[in-house]
């Protein structure tokens, strides 16, 4: 009876035509490592200027990378997963909720650094954008891992799923 009120699933076993996800993910790490550049480069060469487009990179990927799990966990549910790309999917999804909290706690330590003194930064606030961009980078590379290597929601992995193949 619940199936009946739910879309059909199409090629990519999604109700939707195609992933979300990473659409949604690519502006916050787009934003996340512009924001880590921005205070870098604010930072060495003094330029106050470049901290307020930082905030504002963090502020908006904060509360864009809670829209992109959002859809990361719907995808991920969806996703005919085989036993090869589950530890994958699994550290992706581990990572992707951390790294949700770990952005909104640095754009809060960002906000009482601004409110404090907006033309300042500590050096240590430096050094977590700098791990922050490991993290990112880390999660990138799953996440590339996930479409390219294993081929979640992709038509032909999709297809052999179904049929068994896989």
């Amino acid at each position: 009876m619940l199936e009946n009120l739910l879309p059909p699933l199409n090629d990519h076993n999604l109700p939707y035509p195609d992933t979300i996800h990473p659409i949604v993910v690519h502006f916050v790490i787009a934003m996340v490592l512009f924001a880590v550049f921005c205070d870098g480069v604010g930072y060495f060469s003094r330029n106050s200027k470049l901290y307020e487009v930082s905030w504002w990179n963090l502020f908006f990927a904060t509360i864009s990378i809670f829209v992109a799990v959002m859809f990361g966990q719907i995808e991920a549910g969806l996703a005919l997963a085989y036993p090869a790309s589950e530890s994958t999917l699994n550290l992706h999804t581990i990572l992707g909720w951390s790294l949700s909290g770990i952005i909104a706690a640095i754009t809060a330590w960002r906000y009482v650094l601004r409110l404090r003194d907006p033309k300042t930064l500590p050096i240590g606030f430096i050094v977590v954008g700098v791990v922050l961009t490991v993290l990112v980078c880390f999660q990138v590379y799953l996440g590339d891992e996930l479409v390219w290597v294993y081929g979640l929601h992709t038509v032909p992995v999709v297809e052999a799923l179904k049929e068994g193949v896989l």
